[in-house]
């Protein structure tokens, strides 16, 4: 596509010579900004996607990818019901549990946690929960009496192994004196830790006969949760489920308790995609306009050129090859740059905050514990065309202008 002879001006025209500093200058702007901006929406889109991704699989191998829900009255012949579920293709496990909110209270610190009752072996086959245990065993449940606490709220209330905790549900039981509240003490048996702070600090489970017996349920749950093989089809197999379901109970998938978040979690990485691609293009003004300047610099030499049998094509190529080579040289240390900061990024965040003193990721705010970050292919292969193009589109207007230039006029008064 380039003649030597083309390369060889080209990359001439890249070196800084004498008397065109301010032009290498705006050269080095323009690679440099390339760099940042590719650099840059890499790694946010990297935070962006890690972040659904994080947040999509904790919270669906936490509560599972749809449910069938009861009123208070609660879900009867529940085993019978999570059998036929299991049945239908595409569905890996169906989970029934009881749920209900309540107060827990230890060491004098009180606070309001979630509920839920399940088969101690049930709980202890979720993926979410292979590694998530750091004391104690879930299989402990099977106990009477026995609790699992999450590690924020273990913290929280100075709770091990072995400690006492009381759950206190405002349903108590009604006496001449008014309603007494239910006070029922658990040993904690497991301390668990998915790396979600919600969960982490909130919930608590357990056993599913002391659950019934707690909250009144004698020989009913409050839902039965499904697990599908693929998450993003449960709108496909939601018509099977309605149908084995057969009015036993309301059936919520993911998609419906979590459609605003995620669509915010898109719109906004929508718009910072959008935002940070400015970057790209004021970089890409940048090589016009240090082309532009080359152009005017170089104007003798294009003239002696096009004497010497140059055509205008000739030209052209010489400076989209000029300009080119910045935003390939400009887009490729973006990329580097992107994927390494991006691949150790809460590295680098760990290290930013032993530096500075400051919490730069408050997992209570922004529910994970860790900053995550998830390089995809697809997005960084668009960041890295758009980069591309933007530069070879910058090229074009100087390109043209210096074709057009009339070796006759440039070298009348030479």
């Amino acid at each position: 596509m380039f003649a030597p002879a083309e390369r060889l001006v080209a990359f001439r025209y890249l070196r800084p010579r004498k008397g065109e500093g301010f032009v290498s200058l705006v050269a080095g702007f323009a690679l440099v900004g390339i760099a940042l901006g590719v650099g840059t929406l890499i790694v946010v889109l990297a935070v962006m996607n890690g972040f659904r991704h994080e947040l999509l699989g904790r919270v669906l191998g936490f509560n599972g990818h749809a449910s069938v829900v009861a009123g208070p009255e609660g879900l009867a012949d529940f085993d019978l019901l999570a059998e036929r579920l299991r049945r239908v293709p595409g569905v890996i496990e169906a989970v029934p549990y009881v749920e209900g909110q309540v107060m827990a209270t230890a060491h004098g610190v009180a606070a309001g946690v979630v509920v839920r009752g399940v088969r101690p072996q049930e709980l202890a086959a979720r993926a979410i929960f292979a590694e998530a245990v750091k004391q104690g065993r879930l299989e402990a449940l099977a106990g009477r009496g026995r609790i699992a606490v999450g590690s924020r709220l273990a913290l929280r209330m100075g709770l091990g192994l072995g400690s006492k905790i009381a759950l206190i549900s405002p349903k108590g039981t009604a006496t001449p004196f008014g309603t007494v509240p239910r006070i029922q003490s658990f040993e904690v048996a497991a301390i668990f830790e998915v790396g979600m702070w919600e969960y982490d600090s909130s919930f608590v489970f357990v056993g599913l006969e002391d659950a019934q017996i707690y909250f009144e349920l004698d020989g009913r749950v409050s839902a039965i949760e499904i697990m599908v093989e693929d998450p993003e089809a449960i709108g496909r197999l939601r018509p099977l489920l309605l149908a084995t379901v057969a009015g036993a109970g309301r059936l919520v998938d993911w998609q419906q308790l979590n459609r605003h978040f995620f669509a915010a979690l898109e719109t906004e990485r929508n718009v910072m995609f959008l935002i940070l691609t400015l970057i790209i293009l004021v970089a890409a003004f940048n090589i016009v306009t240090g082309l532009t300047m080359l152009v005017r610099s170089k104007g003798r030499d294009i003239a002696v050129l096009r004497t010497m049998g140059a055509t205008r094509a000739a030209i052209v190529r010489i400076f989209v090859l000029a300009g080119s080579t910045l935003g390939v040289v400009g887009t490729t240390a973006g990329l580097l740059l992107g994927l390494a900061f991006a691949l150790n990024i809460d590295t680098i965040r760990q290290w930013l905050e032993a530096l500075s003193g400051a919490e730069l990721w408050a997992a209570e705010i922004r529910f994970l514990s860790q900053l995550p970050a998830r390089v995809e292919f697809a997005s960084t292969a668009r960041v890295v065309a758009m980069g591309l193009l933007l530069s070879f589109l910058a090229t074009i207007y100087p390109a043209f202008r210096a074709a057009r230039l009339d070796p006759v006029e440039v070298l009348r008064y030479e």
